[in-house]
């Protein structure tokens, strides 16, 4: 059982795709770099798909904890919208969803379902968060 719960992994990180260690990884570091360079330099970087923070599939998205977009790795145009009802293909409010686990909980990892940028179809994606101030850093894998 526990060999088949790490298949996904194995085989997403096989095609090339991030894993769960890289999400940790991006976020922890796009955390610091936030708070080392400020919030404007960094959320511009970050939405400027700087080479630091994107590794294959991976990107980084910050929310303010409304669900405003302050930053977005791989779609700018997302940046100052606010997405707290936006829904997947489930009917999950995955925004809402994590900007209440956020609230509650701090650090965690979500899943839901979103459009993979690398092959433009809806695939599960897991996606790894951390409250800073009144912000939520987070970064994805697709499974």
């Amino acid at each position: 059982m526990l060999a088949a719960a790490t298949l996904p992994c194995i085989a997403s990180a096989a095609e090339g795709g991030a894993t769960r260690a890289d999400a940790e990884a991006m976020v922890k570091k796009g955390v610091a770099y936030i708070k080392s360079a400020g919030d404007a330099k960094a959320y511009g970087e970050i939405t400027a798909k700087s080479p630091q923070f994107i590794l294959h599939d991976l990107y980084l998205v910050v929310y303010k904890l409304d669900g405003t977009v302050a930053a977005h790795g791989a779609n700018q145009k997302m940046v100052g919208k606010n997405l707290i009802e936006l829904k997947d293909i489930d009917g999950k409010a995955f925004v809402k969803e994590r900007v209440d686990l956020a609230k509650s909980k701090g650090t965690f990892w979500q899943e839901y379902k979103f459009t993979n940028p690398e092959t433009k179809k809806i695939e599960p994606k897991a996606m790894y968060c951390e409250k800073l101030a009144e912000t939520v850093v987070c970064g994805g894998i697709y499974l």
